[in-house]
């Protein structure tokens, strides 16, 4: 088993609050991702679990049993550190074999686990060499294989791959993902690319200065989020920001105006939003050069030519950030206008306060591919 439970845990040093009461449940076997911008205490939540910092208020539960007062050893859980702490004197067998060594393993059984966990990180033809012959990837699988060797109840990982160059980061994604289908433990990921959450989540956790700003399934944040953070963090290319005014709204959503414009969004209708500023959310990836229910035109300064895509940045009238992605053969050039189409059904809405109003698409029917709906 490994289920964990953090009910309404606390960080505090002195007069500064780091982590604000943050109540979650993980389930047993769930591959979950904290993930949030530096300095938002995805890593101090993280150890706290662990048992490397102290809990200010709140209980950590581990399989029923609150742990706040338990030293790490006796928490079930093994931690991967985002610096791969190698012994570098020792074989990559004695690094994977060094916990059971500690807890006083007869040979032949330690043997046994070390081979098993080496076979399953294709490090079987490795294990009498040292870290310093190693590929920063090999490293990396060997902290794993020292984690794994232990078989803890939980397994939590902090910034594991960012020391790695781009090409060994998505290796290893991929290397992460089957290991968690094949092991099917708990695993808590931390991380600030948006792009490992995504991929490999389960469930993401979006912090934002110490709170939850949203808790779901990747698809579920990229197509709902709820409020102005989480649409800005989630997304690449981050989702654009249009000011627009609330003209009206009826039971089929809020109108809203730009430039000239009126667009009926359907969301949430609410009646003390005629009037006021609200802010439309659209993604650089639903951008079109066709004509769509709302057309905003822009200035590009800066034109990037990535092959399959070509990613358009200028800025709106209110001085706020746009950006188009669109087709790799799109004609479009820096300081020349750029017509772009937007369609209703596309957009998010966000009022005063930032809060997003429900929409009234199901974002689940937006999903081409039916294996993946189902999945979700």
């Amino acid at each position: 088993m490994g289920q964990l439970y953090l009910n309404k845990v606390r960080k505090s040093y002195g007069h500064f609050e780091v982590i604000k009461g943050v109540t979650l449940d993980v389930k047993d076997g769930e591959f979950v991702v904290f993930v949030g911008p530096s300095g938002c205490g995805k890593s101090t939540l993280l150890r706290m679990i662990a048992g490397l910092d102290d809990t200010t208020d709140g209980d950590i539960v581990i399989d029923g049993d609150r742990v706040n007062d338990r030293p790490p050893v006796e928490r079930g859980i093994a931690m991967v550190f985002q610096s791969y702490a190698l012994y570098p004197h020792m074989s990559v067998f004695e690094n994977i074999a060094f916990p059971l060594r500690v807890e006083g393993m007869n040979d032949a059984k330690m043997r046994e686990k070390v081979d098993g966990v080496a076979k399953i990180l294709k490090l079987d033809q490795r294990l009498d060499q040292r870290p310093g012959q190693l590929s920063g990837g090999q490293r990396q699988r060997v902290a794993i294989g020292r984690a794994i060797v232990r078989e803890p109840k939980i397994f939590l990982f902090d910034e594991p791959l960012s020391n790695l160059d781009a090409a060994l980061r998505a290796d290893m994604r991929i290397e992460l993902t089957k290991l968690h289908s094949d092991l099917k433990a708990t695993m808590i990921y931390v991380t600030h690319d948006q792009i490992e959450a995504m991929t490999m989540a389960d469930r993401i956790v979006v912090l934002n200065a110490g709170d939850i700003a949203q808790v779901g399934a990747p698809l579920e944040l990229y197509h709902k989020p709820q409020n102005l953070f989480v649409a800005g963090f989630i997304g690449n290319p981050k989702m654009n920001f249009v000011p627009v005014t609330c003209t009206a709204i009826d039971p089929t959503g809020v109108t809203v105006s730009y430039e000239g414009q009126s667009v009926t969004l359907p969301v949430e209708p609410r009646t003390d939003l005629v009037g006021q500023t609200l802010t439309l959310g659209i993604r650089p990836e639903h951008t079109t050069l066709a004509r769509g229910d709302v057309n905003i035109t822009v200035l590009p300064s800066v034109i990037e030519r990535l092959g399959i895509n070509t990613i358009a940045y200028a800025a709106l009238p209110s001085g706020e950030p746009y950006c188009a992605l669109l087709p790799g053969s799109a004609p479009v050039r820096a300081e020349e206008p750029l017509v772009t189409g937007i369609m209703a059904a596309d957009c998010h809405l966000f009022d005063g306060n930032g809060q997003a109003l429900e929409r009234q698409v199901d974002w689940r029917t937006l999903e081409l591919p039916a294996a993946v709906t189902a999945a979700e």
